[in-house]
């Protein structure tokens, strides 16, 4: 009896992991492996992975792809850095023009178990003021997107040249200064 028991509880167990499974794809907030799913929060919480459409209240955001290099179009890392590229695709699925920033999306990286490091684009300025761009096909500082319209472009970071796994985050921010839902992207970047 026991091992019928036993059996029927593995079986549950197998059925309930199988109807789970790596998420991401069917919707929900997680997703494993390679992307190209339909990613909403959860209870304010999203994860996905390259390639899922990430949906949030005012935009549908891809992470496409990345790698690292030491250069990138005459940026150099600093010193014990290196550059991380990511390649963003972001469409605005809201009802007016919105008003975008290249830093409405943070690098993120685990500096270990316990703190999470992050760095803004690289056209944000020590002082917080806009800098220009390097590469024609990098995101500005700030752009607008029409309605329906979407937009692809490199996003640019310097973080620590011994970080290979990443993740791009975005948090919801409103008019009146509340915060909605956060969405992070995970992936491990590849160095070129």
């Amino acid at each position: 009896m026991k091992k019928l028991l036993s059996f029927t509880l593995t079986l549950l167990l197998i059925l309930a992991l199988a109807a789970c499974g790596g998420g991401g794809s069917d919707g929900s907030s997680g997703s494993s492996g390679a992307g190209s799913g339909e990613v909403q929060a959860e209870d304010g919480f999203a994860e996905a992975r390259i390639g899922d459409v990430v949906h949030s209240y005012f935009m549908d955001f891809t992470v496409n792809g990345a790698y690292t290099t030491a250069e990138y179009h005459g940026h150099t890392a600093p010193e014990g850095k290196q550059v991380l590229v990511v390649e963003l695709t972001v469409k605005n699925t809201f009802n007016e023009s919105l008003p975008m920033y290249d830093d409405d999306f943070q690098g993120q990286w685990s500096a270990s178990a316990e703190t999470e490091e992050y760095a803004w684009p690289i056209t944000e300025g020590e002082d917080g003021s806009d800098l220009d761009t390097v590469a024609e096909e990098q995101l500005p500082a700030q752009y607008e997107l029409g309605v329906n319209e979407s937009r692809t472009g490199m996003l640019v970071f310097d973080v620590p040249a011994d970080e290979k796994d990443f993740s791009i985050s975005h948090l919801e921010l409103f008019d009146d200064g509340s915060e909605g839902d956060t969405f992070f992207v995970y992936f491990t970047a590849e160095a070129k």
